[in-house]
């Protein structure tokens, strides 16, 4: 098999200088020693003890031997080489773009910006929650909407969700359909049918130009500008629609709401889109930050993170998320939204492009681009070609009855891509990048006088043109020069930890190395200047990328087919279980609808589950965190005719092999169902076994997670969707791109905006396979597994070890219990999380799976320096918490209730504690050197829900 993987295959490299070694971080004298302390003398007999035997796969990876750095960036140069970086003028929501300098270098290709975790500890995540909160900014200011999220997943997903906030929000006992303008664009179309289908929810198609057609709706998506370019003014069609009881969806372009009416004063109440334009690159389609805002009244339904501003301890302003943050955690399959993640690095990255323009900048590249379309339009009726819209912003779409293929082949011969509309039509898009030598091409193409046309007129009328203002926030106004715009983002850097300053010992989603050589193609301009509507031939190079990773993906897994579209883990969940649902229909099964869902899952497996048309039914986990079984069958015994699927995480949530998988999937399997295997333990799994070997039909793979790809703060990440031969057939398709789905018209049509989802991040996890080899890949698997029983073993004196497996083991990670510790002492694990910023780490993650616990995984980067450090912080809080029990600490004042302590707050005149400042600020001697301050003292969320700001307030509320 190996002949399918990174071929021709590169030199391997010497093992004197492997991979793998800078990968794993103890040594192997240190992973001796590790092992020593849970008490084994070797790998394999530890692996042998904590992985269940009928689980463990009985042949090796069949992949190649890993490359030494400079042999993959030389494979991956090669692969490069095969794409093709024409100009690329067709739209469709995706555009040219220039990537300030300061941007890319200090923000793109920036450790402390991409290995950040998502914000769920706010004290140590006020950077990139101020740079969220300015992306909120940004986007409320110009959609003229009072509340904007964090982004979301891209703008096909952003409409998605908007359909099913609308559905929600529509108080009618018969909702009615959904109207989708026939001008919206046709991958956004499509995303939107995929998610109606399960719903039960009518889809229709119509053009809009005319006003609403006749039916009963409860909400309208229009596109502005059109697909096709034309912009029409939205209040009249508005009025229609609120007239009916339908809210009002406006797919907005950013770029063109600088000088367009914004939709909020044109009757919108939800207005989506893409901030792509806003300096990130085309990337193949991706990771790019999709956004939502919405009017009054919706703000509390608003889909995926919100960032609030609220106060801390001392009544200071300071940022978290807000309301309904990681609700489907919570609220599981009563959720609105299956999404847990955002693209918070491409949203930093859209941010901080608006920052450095500021409004007149933004303006002043809108016209530009308006202008050089105005110029070809002039151009084109000038030689007698018929434009079709009078009014557009940046793209112009051109009659030429017969002739388009002509004009297609000529305008690439000029090294340009222009958008093929059909036969007698052309669309051109014009964008930042474009020059005037780009109008002059386009015109030679369609075969007419290409000689400057002068100063062209607005094309759209003086009643749209944007009369409001716009970012006056100072935020928007201060940082103009490079200067003073590095240093802004330095200070922002500065108030956060991500892994470049400590590790992240966060349960559930693992923050490894993310190394930079795998890094450091994803800014080359061969991935990331590639239009995903390019023509194929321009991309030979990513499409060979892309079936060498699938085949990689489905030989780690053992499934026959992976799809790569899913752009994060929610959405390859609903891929797969989309997957089972064609498949029962496909059998004439369509009444199996009911999803069995362990008591201890991830909430997004819920979610998914009801937006995949399934109704959840839990089952019990016994006390030692296992499913119960005996359960299980009382549920099939009770669903078994309707059973669907069962979707379980392995290994479990709790952080263990369950020894009984293997007869969980055969219990399912007998009674007619699929088992979906939920990859977001994979790590623990990699060169051990085979999800696909054991009895799982189908899984998704976090990339952000076991593969590589940084979390970026809370984004981007890859999700995608492996399964077995016999629900291939119904894995995701694309409209625009048949090669990205299963022949034959079985695909269940697409889950993401692009192809071939975040494909701009995928040499990420092509490198990371082929720099680890078959063998690096086990042994990551096999250090995971040591260093989570290591900080075990470490803390089991210290705090009870929630769930174990077999002979007393873990399997990645672990679970600190506290609630004892807190029924007698009163220091909860909110308490200890917040004290472990006084020592330099972000938290463990809090309170899940279960309440008052610490979820802790070490990952395998990390080195036994690290794990220490990290295992005597937390002895000594133990030894704090002591303090409070024998009454050496007040309950109510001591240094974990009162934690974290900023600087401002040590060297306060009035200090009152009953212990000392330097207990607080150095508990651990090693603390004076290189010592993380925290920028807050703890945040109030509770205050921040009662009077909520979600965007940039006022310099004067930082006032002293």
């Amino acid at each position: 098999m190996t002949a399918q993987f990174f071929a021709p295959v590169a030199s391997p490299q010497d093992p004197r200088d492997a991979f793998a070694d800078r990968h794993i971080g103890p040594s192997a004298a240190d992973r001796d020693r590790m092992l020593a302390a849970i008490g084994y003398a070797s790998a394999d007999a530890l692996i042998e003890d904590a992985v269940p035997a009928a689980i463990r796969t009985d042949r090796p990876l069949d992949l190649p031997p890993a490359l030494s750095e400079p042999a993959a960036l030389e494979r991956l140069r090669e692969i490069a080489a095969r794409n093709r970086v024409l100009t690329s003028m067709i739209g469709l929501g995706y555009h040219g773009t220039h990537t300030p300098g300061v941007i890319l270098r200090n923000v793109l290709e920036n450790p402390g910006w991409y290995t950040a975790y998502t914000p769920y500890q706010p004290e140590i995540s006020q950077g990139r929650l101020e740079a969220l909160l300015n992306f909120q900014t940004v986007v409320g200011d110009l959609t003229g909407l009072p509340v904007a999220n964090a982004s979301m997943l891209d703008e096909g997903t952003a409409a998605a969700e908007a359909m099913t906030l609308a559905h929600r929000a529509s108080r009618r006992k018969e909702p009615g359909a959904f109207l989708v303008d026939a001008d919206a664009l046709p991958q956004t179309i499509e995303v939107i049918r995929t998610r109606a289908v399960p719903l039960g929810i009518e889809i229709v198609t119509a053009d809009l130009s005319g006003g609403l057609p006749d039916g009963d709706f409860f909400g309208v998506l229009v596109q502005y500008p059109g697909a096709s370019g034309a912009v029409r003014d939205l209040a009249p069609l508005s009025a229609q629609a609120h007239e009916r009881g339908a809210k009002v969806v406006v797919a907005a372009d950013l770029l063109a709401l600088t000088l367009l009416r914004p939709p909020g004063e044109s009757g919108a109440d939800i207005a989506v889109g893409s901030s792509q334009r806003f300096g990130v690159p085309y990337g193949f389609g991706g990771p790019h930050a999709g956004f939502m805002a919405v009017g009054e009244g919706l703000q509390r339904q608003l889909p995926g993170r919100l960032v609030g501003v609220s106060v801390d301890a001392a009544g200071a302003p300071a940022y978290r998320l807000a309301l309904q943050t990681r609700e489907q955690h919570i609220r599981r399959e009563k959720a609105t939204s299956n999404i847990c993640t955002a693209q918070v690095l491409l949203a930093v990255m859209a941010g901080m492009y608006a920052v450095y323009h500021g409004p007149e900048g933004l303006a002043a590249i809108a016209r530009r681009t308006h202008t050089r379309a105005a110029e070809l339009a002039e151009g084109l009726r000038r030689g007698g070609v018929r434009v079709v819209h009078g009014a557009f912003f940046d793209t112009v779409l051109a009659e030429v009855p017969g002739r388009a293929a002509e004009v297609l082949a000529a305008a690439r011969d000029r090294r340009v891509n222009l958008r093929p509309v059909d036969a007698d039509h052309v669309a051109v898009a014009c964008d930042e990048t474009t020059t005037p030598q780009h109008v002059t091409a386009v015109l030679e193409a369609f075969g007419v006088d290409a000689s400057p046309v002068g100063e062209a007129a607005e094309a759209f009328p003086a009643a749209l043109r944007r009369e409001s203002p716009y970012l006056t926030h100072p935020v928007f106004s201060a940082h103009r020069s490079e200067t003073a715009m590095l240093r802004y983002l330095r200070r922002l850097q500065d108030k956060d930890i991500a892994l470049d300053r400590s590790m992240i010992p966060l349960g559930s989603c693992t923050m490894k190395l993310n190394a930079t050589t795998e890094m450091e193609p994803v800014t080359w301009p061969e991935f990331a200047d590639l239009h995903p509507f390019a023509p194929l031939d321009q991309a030979a190079g990513y499409l060979e990328l892309i079936g060498e990773l699938e085949a990689a993906l489905a030989e780690i897994t053992g499934y026959a087919a992976v799809s790569l579209q899913p752009n994060a883990g929610s959405q390859g969940e609903l891929a797969g279980l989309l997957a089972i649902r064609g498949y029962h229909a496909s059998r004439g099964e369509e009444h199996r609808n009911v999803c069995l869902i362990p008591s201890s899952a991830h909430g997004t497996n819920a979610a998914s589950a009801v937006m995949a048309g399934m109704k959840v039914v839990v089952v019990a986990c016994d006390d030692a965190g296992n499913v119960d079984v005996a359960d299980l069958h009382a549920k099939i015994g009770e669903h078994g005719a309707r059973l669907a699927a069962i979707m379980v995480t392995y290994p479990s949530t709790h952080g263990v092999f369950e020894e009984s998988i293997t007869e969980v999937c055969k219990a399912v399997h007998d009674a007619g169902g699929q088992v979906y295997v939920d990859g977001a333990n994979l790590n623990a799994l990699v060169g051990l076994a085979r999800p696909g070997e054991f009895g799982s039909d189908v899984s998704h793979l976090n990339l952000h997670k076991t593969f590589c790809i940084p979390h970026g703060g809370g984004g981007p990440g890859v999700g995608p969707v492996g399964v077995r031969e016999h629900l291939a057939p119904f894995l995701p398709g694309h409209p625009l791109r048949a090669e990205a789905g299963p022949a034959g018209g079985t695909a269940v049509g697409p889950i993401s905006a692009a192809p071939w989802g975040s494909a701009g991040i995928l040499p990420i996890s092509w490198a990371y396979i082929a720099l680890m080899g078959p063998d690096g890949l086990r042994a990551a698997t096999e250090g995971a597994i040591i260093g989570a029983n290591y900080l075990a073993a470490r803390l089991a004196p210290h705090y009870p070890i929630l769930y174990t497996g077999r002979n007393g083991l873990v399997a990645h990670e672990c679970i600190a219990d506290l609630r004892k510790i807190t029924k007698e002492t009163g220091v909860t694990a909110e308490d200890v999380a917040k004290r472990l910023i006084d020592y330099g780490f972000h938290a463990p993650t809090l309170s899940f799976p279960v309440a008052g616990t610490l979820m802790i995984e070490p990952t395998e980067s990390e080195d036994l320096a690290e794990l220490d450090r990290f295992a005597e912080a937390m002895i000594e809080i133990r030894r704090e918490i002591e303090r409070v029990a024998d009454g050496s600490y007040d309950r109510a004042d001591n240094p974990l209730r009162n934690a974290p302590h900023t600087a401002a707050a040590l060297l306060a005149e009035d200090w009152k504690h009953s212990y000392g400042r330097e207990e607080a600020a150095y508990p651990l001697p090693a603390l004076r050197e290189g010592k993380y301050w925290p920028p807050v003292r703890r945040i109030d969320q509770a205050f921040g829900d009662r009077n909520l700001v979600c965007s940039c307030p006022p310099p004067e509320a930082f006032e002293d």
